[in-house]
């Protein structure tokens, strides 16, 4: 008998692209999941719209209306659970999430991040790889923990910085990969293929090449002379 699909909620705070993703991959019978709410910090953000076109149902918990991070969690929590999902990703959402947060949705939030982790964390990352003059840059897909883009990563992709490319050439880039990436994580929790161990995902019981993770530690020293 066909395993029911694995209830989800996406949180995004912008154009919502790697949201799109995830809904064309459901479409299409990629993913075997059930999206049961798109929930935005940002009342303006065009993603919203992707979601309502494809009519998953749409909530706006505003952080603008709530005088901490502390009360906005509560209710961002409160907006999450009315839809019991099993899985939490965040596509783009972009608001720092704090300890108690986090601690709910212990292994099963999970985020997207435009750099080859650990190196460049928190924002602005493609003009950070342009000016360290890094080779390869890429994108993470990680659980979530209290090191802020530092939880355990489960897959990545990796691309050539090449001679001229600006911040949004790059940015552009990574995003195909971000597209590519973010739908397969989210395949292989729902199928029950993830786990950690010592701080690392394995995919199968062990670290597979197609998690892109074999090469990670050389991702941050390779730099152009």
């Amino acid at each position: 008998m066909k395993a029911a699909p694995t209830p989800v909620v996406i949180l995004i705070s912008g154009r919502g692209s790697n949201l799109q993703t995830i809904l064309d991959a459901s479409r299409a019978g990629e993913l075997a999941i059930d999206i049961r709410a798109v929930i935005s910090n940002n009342p303006n953000a065009e993603g919203l719209e992707h979601a309502r076109a494809a009519g998953v149902p749409t909530d706006i918990v505003n952080h603008r209306n709530y005088s901490d991070r502390a009360q906005f969690e509560v209710a961002l929590q409160q907006a999450i659970d009315r839809h019991a999902p099993h899985l939490v990703v965040l596509a783009g959402f972009m608001r720092i999430l704090g300890e108690a947060f986090i601690r709910h949705y212990a292994g099963r939030l999970l985020n997207i991040h435009p750099s080859l982790l650990p190196a460049f964390k928190g924002l602005d990352t493609h003009a950070r790889a342009l000016a360290a003059g890094v080779r390869q840059h890429g994108a993470s897909v990680h659980f979530v923990t209290n090191d802020l883009d530092g939880g355990p990563v489960i897959i990545q992709a990796a691309v050539p910085v090449r001679a001229g490319d600006t911040a949004d050439t790059l940015a552009a880039r990574v995003l195909r990969e971000e597209h590519r990436i973010l739908p397969l994580a989210i395949r292989w929790f729902v199928d029950g293929r993830l786990s950690i161990r010592s701080g690392r995902v394995l995919l199968d019981g062990e670290t597979r090449p197609e998690q892109g993770l074999l090469a990670a530690s050389t991702h941050k020293t390779e730099v152009n002379p």
